[in-house]
Formats: structure tokens, C-alpha cells, sequence
């Protein structure tokens, strides 16, 4: 008597098809299984290291640090 049986959790889905309906439901399952899918995969990605610069990228942040290296030592152009 003091718990649920099958029929009362049979009544209580009942009502939340009734309440909600079958699409929000679904659409809604949908949405936590791609949430919980994107968790999961940035926590696998969490220990892997960041993406490197590509190689025009690097020359550029080269170029600006020597740069800056001029500027401080008094060489500007």
C-alpha cells in the first residue's frame, strides 16, 4: 500500500502524454540525449591539447613579438 505499483506509474505516464504530448516528449528526449552526447565529448576533449597555429599564423606572432623585442630595446625603426 505504500508504494507504487505498475498501474499507478502506468496512470501517472498516462497523464504526462496527455499533459505534454508525444512531440514536446520526444523533442524533448532528443534534446537531453544530444546535450548529454556534447558533455561527454567535451570531457574527452578536456585532455587534449590545444589546437596548434598554422604556420602563417605563427610567422605573424613571430614577426609582432621581434617587434615588440625592437621597441623595447630602443632599435625601433
Amino acid at each position: 500500500m505504500g508504494g507504487l505499483s505498475i498501474w499507478h506509474w502506468i496512470i501517472v505516464l498516462a497523464i504526462v502524454l496527455l499533459v505534454f504530448g508525444t512531440k514536446r516528449l520526444t523533442s524533448g528526449a532528443k534534446d537531453l540525449g544530444s546535450a548529454v552526447k556534447e558533455f561527454k565529448k567535451g570531457m574527452r576533449d578536456e585532455d587534449k591539447p590545444v589546437a596548434r597555429l598554422s604556420d602563417e599564423a605563427r610567422g605573424a606572432e613571430e614577426a609582432a613579438a621581434k617587434e615588440r623585442e625592437r621597441e623595447r630595446s630602443g632599435d625601433a625603426r
